[in-house]
């Protein structure tokens, strides 16, 4: 009964310290939607980052809603109940604009199911004046929307802080102008970040590559992405606190945003350039937050052991009695401090990426760390006694020949060997996943090696290592990696299928559902792109990349040749320039 539903949406907030609720019509309504579950959604920072920003308003109230867990859906379907937000329990359709945070591409599946068990209109097409606008934003939503684009009204291409409240003063002001869905959209699409599909339209050849990206007058050619400049002025921690989330008990503060390392395969180096870190100071203050809630804090960025202030940041923490944990470690930039700080806080592992074994591979994508700073990474690791190391290893990179999936085992079984003569009996983990190209990277116009080929270097790889006691291998689904693929280098004719899989249950659904199109994974998976010529899906889109700068580092890793970190007043890739 409906009944049950609002009173378990309710326990959840009873849990929950943070969060805001309004007095009904005092705040115009905003559905803030994390497309999977509240466990995985409440775990992303940027989403609670978004939740506060709207709520510090005063004319908007900011609404949470997850897919729920099946049980729960499926007593959704059968009294008939459009999903309902967790802060005042009402139904999805009502909310004049919702708002999904995109982080994996998985998750485009669970868009389409939440628009329909919420009772809105799947495709944007079809809504009319009185329908929610819906928007799209985070890392999925900048660098290629075009999957979703036949379902959604607007993406936020970029950071969000600042561009959801040009997004809101502008559609609200729209709105008391009497201007019409069209009008409003126009409006919005004058915003720089701000990307309507519905202005743009691809014609294709053919072949199924693109001819034309067309747009309508009034609207740019390209749509710059949103930048914040100085990560100060906008807090960016823990809103919400619940246990019931990947972090547990830990308040999580971000300490940096992009990378200047220039990692070839790294969707983040380039569409969130350049980095930035917050200031010691400022992260004192979330320091001092966290304590009052927490005794533990996530410390979150690309590569945190980066941070100019690691080892002085460490202190802050230890010295008001709390533990921390770090999102992200590089073993060329480790310091003892950081390290003695983890083992401080009980950790009992830690995570270094190589993403490959050999050294040829590694100066293909540009990944400066040897094996001397692995090593060196670990011996501080072991002798500070945290004795369980985990890496991250990518197979089916570009250029990748099988002497370098052979080097694996050779570095499994050398780094294995190294921990025992330090003493320790700790295990060896090895998280292996297949490469998936990512748009606005070098390699956004590489072929992927055939799922069969990948299949057998993991056979491979598991049957040489098993035997090893103490070494654990880790495996992503392939097969759920490849639709990730298609979709991260998909054209909008993906909506189609997309829609067809969510009418056969999902992404069970997908293969299935490329065929009723009559599209081929071959084409997006295992093509190799025109660096020269063809015309990409999301070629309206602009990270503020010299348009030569990714052909100029994908002739740089043909060669092996480095290219060295971000710097102080560089321009060569177009991002920094005045």
């Amino acid at each position: 009964m409906t009944w049950h539903l609002k009173e378990k949406l309710q326990t959840i907030m009873d849990q929950e310290q943070g969060a805001k609720v309004f007095a009904p019509g005092s705040r115009r309504g905003f559905a803030l939607v994390y497309p999977n579950t509240y466990h995985v959604g409440m775990s992303n920072l940027g989403f609670q980052i978004i939740y506060q920003q709207i709520n510090n308003r005063n004319d908007t109230a900011c609404e949470r809603l997850f897919l729920p867990d099946k049980k729960t859906e499926l007593e959704y379907i059968r009294t008939n109940t459009p999903l309902m937000t967790i802060e005042t329990q009402r139904p999805l359709y009502e909310f004049p604009l919702i708002g999904f945070a995109l982080t994996f591409e998985m998750d485009y599946f669970n868009v389409l199911q939440i628009l329909s068990l919420g009772k809105v209109p799947l495709l944007a097409a079809e809504r009319t004046e009185t329908d929610p606008l819906i928007m799209i934003g985070g890392p999925c939503a900048t660098f290629n929307p075009e999957p979703l684009a036949d379902f959604v009204d607007l993406c936020i291409i970029g950071e969000g802080e600042e561009v959801i409240h040009d997004i809101l003063d502008s559609y609200y002001l729209g709105r008391d102008m009497g201007l019409s869905r069209r009008e409003i959209l126009l409006k919005l699409a004058q915003i720089n970040g701000v990307y309507v599909p519905c202005f743009y339209k691809p014609d294709y050849n053919d072949d199924g590559t693109i001819n034309t990206i067309k747009h309508i007058d009034g609207v740019p050619e390209k749509v710059k992405r949103r930048f914040v400049a100085d990560l100060d002025k906008y807090e960016a921690q823990t809103v919400i606190v619940t246990s019931d989330t990947e972090f547990r008990d830990m308040f999580l503060i971000e300490v940096a945003r992009g990378c200047g390392r220039h990692c070839r395969f790294c969707m983040a180096g380039y569409c969130f350039r350049n980095p930035r870190v917050r200031s010691l100071d400022n992260l004192k203050v979330a320091i001092a937050k966290a304590k009052e809630v927490r005794n533990k804090v996530g410390l979150m960025g690309a590569a945190i052991s980066d941070y100019p202030d690691i080892d002085a940041l460490c202190q802050a923490v230890l010295s008001q009695g709390m533990y921390m944990s770090v999102a992200s470690l590089r073993a060329d930039s480790l310091t003892e401090g950081l390290v003695q700080a983890l083992a401080l806080s009980k950790h009992k592992t830690i995570t270094l990426a190589p993403e490959a074994a050999s050294l040829r591979l590694r100066r293909i994508i540009n990944k400066s760390i040897t094996d001397e700073h692995l090593y060196d990474a670990i011996k501080m690791a072991i002798d500070a006694g945290i004795p369980h190391i985990r890496l991250y290893i990518m197979i089916g990179l570009p250029f990748e020949e099988q002497k370098d999936i052979e080097e694996i085992i050779t570095l499994a079984e050398n780094v294995k060997n190294y921990m025992e003569f330090l003493g320790s009996k700790g295990k060896l983990t090895l998280s292996v996943n297949p490469f998936i190209p990512k748009p606005f990277t070098p390699f956004q116009w590489m072929s992927m090696h055939s799922m069969n080929v990948v299949e057998s270097k993991l056979k491979f790889i598991n049957s040489n290592l098993r035997q090893r006691k103490n070494i654990e291998i880790l495996v992503e689904s392939p097969k759920e990696a490849y639709i990730q693929a298609v979709f991260s280098r998909g054209d909008r004719r993906l909506s189609n299928v997309l829609l067809e899989a969510h009418k056969r249950g999902g992404s069970k659904g997908f293969k299935q559902a490329m065929k009723e199109n009559m599209l081929t994974e071959e084409h997006y998976l295992y093509r190799k792109r025109d660096e020269n010529n063809e015309i990409l899906p999301w070629s309206q889109l602009d990270m503020g990349l010299d348009s030569s700068y990714l052909v100029y580092e994908l002739e740089k890793a043909k060669l092996e040749k480095f290219t060295s970190p971000c710097v102080q007043g560089c321009t060569r890739c177009g991002v920094c320039k005045s």
